[in-house]
C-alpha cells in the first residue's frame, strides 16, 4: 500500500539528493518514479502468494539521460523496506553492474536520507574454490576429472604455480576475499578456470573449505542486504534451480531488471539445450575411467563400491547406446543446405522425425537412469561425510563426491535436450525450435550438434518468474518498436494489465541533431551497387577531423567499403575484427585528444553499449536499416509459427526488430544534454517503403533532411 507516509519518504529523498547535489528535477525522471511508486505500492497478493495477470509489474521506457538508476532506486528502495522484501537490481552487462554498484547506489545512499544496505551478487565462478586450489598446491589436481572435455588437467607451469602460491599466501594473510575481479592483476581465463568452480562441482557445506569459503561468505552478505545488484544471467540461473538457491526466492524479491530489452534473449539462451555426439562419447569415456579408479581403490566401502558399477554400467550401456545414433544423424544431415558456414537442417513446426523420436525416448531413459543411479551415490556419500560413517580421509571422499556431481550434471544437460526431442511437438504452444547442425571443433575436426530452444521466453518468464516475484520493474531506452510495447510485450511474456509507460528524454533531440537521409540511384538491397555507393559518398560525408562511427549490418560490407576507399582515409579507419572493442576505442579516443580524426566501422556490437560523448563522436553513419540475418534458427522457427497463426513475420517481428536497433544505433549519438551532431541513414527504404516510414516515424524527434 502506497501510504502517505511512502510517497513523504520518496518526495524527500529526491528533494533532499537534488538539494545536496545542486541539481534541477527531470520531468521524465519524475514521471518514472511516481509510476514506480503507484504500481509497487498498489500490489495486492492472494494467500497462496500467486497471481493471474500481470498488475505487479511495471514497464518503462525511458531514454538516455533520464537518470534511470536515481528513480528506481527512490522508489523501490523505501517501497521494498516497508514490505520487508529484497530489491535485486538486475543488468544485462558487466559495466552497468559495476557502475549501479561503485558509483549510482553509493550516490543515492550519501545524498537521499535513505538508509539501505547493498550487496553485489556474483556466480561462483567469480569466486576462488578453496578445494581446487588446494588439490594443486598438493599435486593432487591431476586425480580430479575435468568438468569440460578441453578444460586443462596438465600440471601447472612455474609462472601459473607462482600464481596460486601467491592467491594462497594473500588470503591467509587476509589480504584478498577470493574474488577474482578484486585481485591487483588481471587474470588469464585459462589460469582462473584451474581454481573455481561451478554448481555441478561444489559439494557445499560438506567441503572441508567451506568455513573460509570465498562463494559463501559472500551470498551468507546476501541475506543482510536490503539492495542486491545481480545480473540477468545470474537472477536466470538462480530460476532455472528452483529459485532462492542464489539469490532469495522470488516470493521474497521486488525486481528491477535495467537493460530490459535484453532479458527475453538472455532467457531463450538459458533455457536452449544443445548437444554434441562426438564431444559426450568423450566425457562418458573419461567418467567411466574415473569410476573404474574408484571401484578399484582398497579404501572404497562395499555398499558404494556396488552402486559406483551399477552406475558404470548404465553409462556403458548409454554410451553404446549412442552409436547407432551417428548414421541417423548423419543421414539428416546429408543434403543440408550451409548457412553462415554451418551446415544445418532445421525441424519444421520442431516435429523431429519419427527415428530420431525413437532414438530421443531411449536416450532419454538411460540418462534419466544415470542421473537416478548418480543421486543415489550422492546421497550416500552426504550422509557417509555427515556422520563420518566413510574410510579414507575427507579430501578423498570430497573428490569421489565431485566426480559423481559432474558425472549427473552432465546427464542433466543430454537428458534435457533429449527430453526435448522426445516431446510431442505438436502440443506446444509455441513450439520449440529444433535443428542439426554440423560444426567444427578445432584442427579441421567436425561434430554433430542437435539443439532445442524455446522461439519466445514468454512461458518461461510467466512461469518462472513472473507469476512468482512480489514485483517488478522493467526499464529501458527501447522497449517499444513503432511506437508500441506490443513486441517487447510478446517476447517478454507480459499481460494486458501490466502498467506501461514512456517518460521523455530530457534530451532535445530536434535542436541537438539532425537525421539525414541522402539521395542514393540505388536500393540497399541490391548489395554490390549500395556498397559501390557508400564507397563513393564516405569521404564526401564525414569530416577528416572529426569523430565519426560507420555502423554496418553484415562484415562482407564493412570489409569492402574499407578496402574500397583510397589509402588516406584507410589509415583514420579503426575496423572492428582488427582489434578487440575496447581497443578500438582507446585508440579512437586518443586521436581525437591528440586533435586528429578518426573514424571507427563496427557492427551490431558497436550499436549499442557504446559511450562516446561530445567530440569523440559527431556523426553517426548507418549503411542499411539493420534486419535481422534471416538464417538463425530460432528466428526462423518464430516466423514459421507466426505465419501459421496467418501474422505476417516480416511485420511482426522482422520490422520491429529493425526499428529497435535503428534506434539503438542513433542513440550512439547524444550521450548528454550537451552533444551534437548529424545521424546519416544511407538507406532509401527509410523513405521508399511503407515500412521504413514507420520505421522512421518511430525514431527520436530529430530535425530530418531527407533529399
Amino acid at each position: 500500500m502506497l501510504t502517505d507516509e511512502l510517497k513523504k519518504t520518496i518526495q524527500e529523498a529526491y528533494r533532499q539528493f537534488l538539494d545536496v547535489k545542486n541539481l534541477k528535477a527531470r520531468y521524465g525522471q519524475r514521471l518514472m518514479i511516481a509510476h514506480i511508486a503507484r504500481t509497487l505500492g498498489g500490489i495486492k497478493r492472494n494467500q497462496e502468494h500467486q497471481r493471474g495477470g500481470g498488475d505487479h509489474l511495471c514497464v518503462i521506457e525511458a531514454g538516455t539521460g533520464t537518470g534511470k538508476t536515481l528513480a528506481y532506486a527512490l522508489a523501490a528502495v523505501p517501497i521494498a523496506k516497508a514490505c520487508d522484501k529484497t530489491l535485486v537490481i538486475s543488468t544485462a552487462t558487466v559495466a552497468l553492474q559495476e557502475q549501479i554498484i561503485y558509483r549510482d547506489l553509493p550516490d543515492v545512499l550519501i545524498n537521499s536520507g535513505l538508509h539501505f544496505s547493498i550487496s553485489l551478487s556474483k556466480g561462483r565462478r567469480r569466486y576462488i574454490c578453496l578445494s581446487k586450489l588446494d588439490q594443486l598446491l598438493s599435486g593432487a589436481d591431476a586425480k580430479v576429472l575435468p568438468l569440460y572435455i578441453d578444460e586443462h588437467m596438465a600440471a601447472p607451469d612455474a609462472e601459473s604455480l607462482s600464481l596460486y602460491t601467491d592467491f594462497a599466501k594473500q588470503m591467509a594473510t587476509g589480504k584478498w576475499a577470493g574474488d577474482r575481479d578484486d585481485w591487483k592483476t588481471v587474470i588469464a581465463d585459462d589460469k582462473w578456470a584451474r581454481v573455481t568452480t561451478d554448481h555441478a562441482q561444489c559439494t557445499g557445506r560438506r567441503c572441508s573449505h567451506v568455513k573460509q569459503c570465498s562463494f559463501f561468505k559472500a551470498r551468507e552478505s546476501l541475506t543482510q542486504a536490503d539492495v542486491i545488484v545481480a545480473n540477468h544471467d545470474l537472477v536466470l540461473a538462480d530460476l532455472a534451480l528452483g529459485g532462492g538457491a542464489i539469490l532469495p526466492p522470488p516470493e521474497e524479491c521486488i525486481y528491477v531488471f535495467d537493460e530490459a530489452h535484453h532479458l527475453p534473449d538472455k532467457v531463450i539462451n538459458h533455457f536452449s539445450a544443445n548437444f554434441r555426439l562426438a564431444a559426450t562419447e568423450r566425457w562418458m569415456e573419461q567418467i567411466e575411467r574415473a569410476l573404474s579408479a574408484m571401484i578399484a581403490l582398497p579404501a572404497m566401502d562395499n555398499s558404494i563400491r556396488s552402486e559406483l558399477e551399477s552406475l558404470l554400467s548404465q553409462l556403458i550401456a548409454v554410451r553404446r547406446g549412442l552409436i547407432p545414433l551417428r548414421p541417423v544423424l548423419e543421414d539428416l544431415l546429408d543434403g543440408a543446405q550451409e548457412r553462415q558456414g554451418i551446415k544445418s537442417v532445421r525441424f519444421a513446426d520442431g516435429i523431429v522425425p519419427a527415428v530420431l523420436t525413437e532414438h530421443a525416448k531411449s536416450l532419454l531413459a538411460g540418462f534419466s537412469e544415470v542421473i537416478k543411479q548418480a543421486e543415489k551415490i550422492i546421497d550416500s556419500l552426504q550422509d557417509g561425510m555427515d556422520n563420518n560413517e566413510l574410510s579414507g580421509n575427507r579430501e578423498a571422499n570430497e573428490q569421489w563426491l565431485t566426480t559423481v556431481s559432474m558425472a549427473r550434471f552432465r546427464a542433466e544437460s543430454a537428458a534435457a535436450l533429449w527430453r526435448s526431442y522426445a516431446s510431442d511437438a505438436t502440443k506446444e504452444k509455441p513450439p520449440n525450435a529444433r535443428w542439426l547442425a554440423l560444426v567444427e571443433t578445432g584442427q579441421g575436426l567436425f561434430d554433430v550438434e542437435l539443439n532445442a530452444s524455446p522461439i519466445l521466453a514468454a512461458n518461461a518468464l510467466k512461469s518462472a518468474l513472473w507469476s512468482r516475484c512480489y514485483g517488478a520493474v522493467l526499464t529501458s531506452a527501447t522497449l517499444t518498436a513503432l511506437g508500441s510495447f506490443d513486441r517487447f510485450s510478446m517476447r517478454a511474456g507480459l499481460d494486458t494489465d501490466a502498467s506501461f509507460e514512456v517518460v521523455p528524454s530530457p534530451f532535445r533531440h530536434a535542436e541537438a541533431a539532425e537525421l539525414y537521409i541522402p539521395a542514393m540511384d540505388c536500393d540497399a538491397g541490391n548489395a554490390e551497387a549500395h556498397t559501390a555507393a557508400i564507397i563513393e559518398m564516405l569521404p564526401t560525408l564525414l569530416d577528416a577531423d572529426a569523430g565519426s562511427l560507420v555502423l554496418f549490418s553484415s562484415r562482407k560490407q564493412l570489409r569492402a567499403v574499407r578496402e574500397g576507399l583510397s589509402a588516406d582515409w584507410q589509415g583514420r579507419i579503426l575496423a572492428q575484427d582488427d582489434l578487440p572493442k575496447h581497443e578500438i576505442l582507446s585508440r579512437h579516443r586518443e586521436c581525437l585528444d591528440d586533435g586528429k580524426g578518426s573514424v571507427i566501422f563496427g557492427l551490431a556490437s558497436f550499436a549499442e553499449g557504446v559511450d562516446l560523448p561530445g567530440k569523440y563522436c559527431s556523426h553517426v553513419v548507418i549503411a542499411k536499416i539493420p534486419f535481422a540475418v534471416p538464417e538463425d534458427p530460432v528466428e526462423e522457427a518464430l516466423a514459421e509459427w507466426i505465419s501459421r497463426n496467418k501474422g505476417n513475420p516480416f511485420m511482426d517481428i522482422t520490422v520491429p526488430d529493425a526499428a529497435v536497433r535503428l534506434i539503438q544505433a542513433s542513440g550512439r549519438l547524444l550521450r548528454n544534454e550537451a552533444d551534437t551532431g548529424r545521424i546519416t541513414i544511407l538507406d532509401r527504404r527509410m523513405v521508399s517503403r511503407h515500412y521504413g516510414r514507420k520505421m522512421l516515424a518511430s525514431m527520436p524527434p530529430y530535425r530530418q533532411v531527407i533529399e
